[in-house]
């Protein structure tokens, strides 16, 4: 038996009076979808434990699986993964955002989503004013990429403020703190001359584009210990594709294999096609492949209605239409990791919809992939890591 896990990551959210009450999923055109939700199981799975982030980080670490919280794993180690960095153990990983800040709010979490060459760039001239024996700066993609701090393990226990979840409002009050914050708050303010005379913030700021303002660490994470190798959990090899660190590099820490796939990106030009089709071919090596889609949580932390039933879209007509034409021989799970609801632009830990359809599952009267009808089924996997010994039962 042949499985795929398809992460549409961020799809489910909140009514919203602009789709006449209706959540981005329920408003979606999404056949294919429906019609697997339709032949098989649906419910609702709680993939953030009570007390637990709301992040990426928990959330797909449950549908892989695991436990967030027994194998919780800092966000910043899990990227650094994916880089290729290995952290000594003296070393604290951090996620490193290039952000806009404009009188005092946070204005761009992403820096109008800036490109990935620019902020290549822009991290290279960090590198050269700014590292020195403490601290390292590796470039990842678009706005995400990790600083490296070392010999201060104390940053582990600091407090921190993701930027998505303070979108438009005031930063103060949200800068690190807690033990060993002064060293970043230092670094933070030695890094804004730097930006400000960078070339690339000029030609972006000529084009109309926000230039970056500054550098917002958070997510901090050390050299993980004693996380089981997938293939030994559940007796099965997997393989991965996705459009961002954290979930590469969630591969890389249990032992899967990264697809490379042009064309898969972490927005709205993702190549959804492309994207299906590679990890369809690596059933042909492999026993499971997990599907990251990105883009409906970038719409939503954008609080663009219209992009994120897009980008939902895009994944039913380009990708669930291949897994429906394919489900008599493969079975199917597919979910969001958690809701980001547009009122918010930022990523809330209720229980999320789930389909599973394929060989040997029995349809429980579910009629369309959305939360509402997921609710109406009755079932609920908590904790939310049970869904993988479902696809797999």
């Amino acid at each position: 038996m042949k499985h795929v896990v398809l992460i549409l990551d961020g799809a489910a959210g909140w009514p919203l009076d602009e789709l006449g009450g209706r959540t981005t999923l329920e408003a979606a055109y999404t056949p294919n979808l429906d019609a697997l939700a339709t032949a098989g199981t649906l419910g609702l799975a709680q993939t953030v434990p009570p007390g637990t982030e709301p992040s990426s980080s928990a959330a797909c670490t449950s549908i892989l699986g695991y436990d967030p919280v027994a194998d919780h794993v800092g966000r910043g180690a899990i990227e650094a993964a994916s880089l290729g960095i290995a952290l000594a153990s003296d070393e604290v990983a951090l996620r490193l955002n290039l952000v806009h800040v404009a009188e005092g709010v946070m204005a761009s979490y992403s820096c109008g989503h800036i490109r990935t060459e620019e902020s290549r760039a822009i991290v290279s001239d960090l590198t050269e004013a700014l590292s020195d024996a403490t601290f390292s700066f590796h470039p990842g993609v678009a706005y995400r990429h990790i600083l490296v701090v070392k010999g201060h393990p104390e940053l582990l226990e600091a407090r921190y403020t993701p930027p998505h979840d303070i979108s438009d409002k005031p930063v103060a009050g949200h800068l690190p703190r807690g033990p060993g914050a002064e060293v970043l708050l230092d670094l933070m303010e030695r890094a804004r001359p730097v930006l400000a005379a960078s070339p690339v913030n000029a030609a972006r700021s000529a084009r109309g584009k926000p230039p970056v303002t500054g550098i917002w660490p958070f997510w901090p994470g050390a050299a993980p210990r004693g996380l089981r190798p997938f293939s030994e959990a559940y007796g099965v090899s997997a393989a991965m594709t996705s459009g961002v660190d954290l979930l590469n590099g969630l591969a890389v820490l249990l032992g899967m294999e990264r697809i490379v796939i042009s064309g898969v990106t972490d927005g709205s030009d993702n190549d959804y096609r492309a994207q299906i089709e590679g990890a369809l071919a690596a059933l042909e090596h492999r026993d499971l492949v997990i599907v990251h889609v990105e883009s409906p949580d970038e719409e939503g932390h954008a609080g663009n209605v219209e992009g994120k039933v897009a980008a939902i879209e895009a994944i039913d007509r380009e990708m669930a239409n291949v897994l429906r034409e394919r489900i008599g021989e493969l079975r199917v799970l597919a979910m969001p990791d958690h809701p980001t609801p547009i009122a918010l632009k930022t990523h809330v830990g209720e229980p999320v919809p789930f389909l599973l359809a394929g060989p040997g599952v029995t349809p429980d009267g579910g009629r369309a992939f959305n939360e509402c009808e997921a609710n109406r089924t009755g079932l609920l996997v908590d904790p939310g890591r049970g869904v993988m010994g479902l696809l797999l039962g």
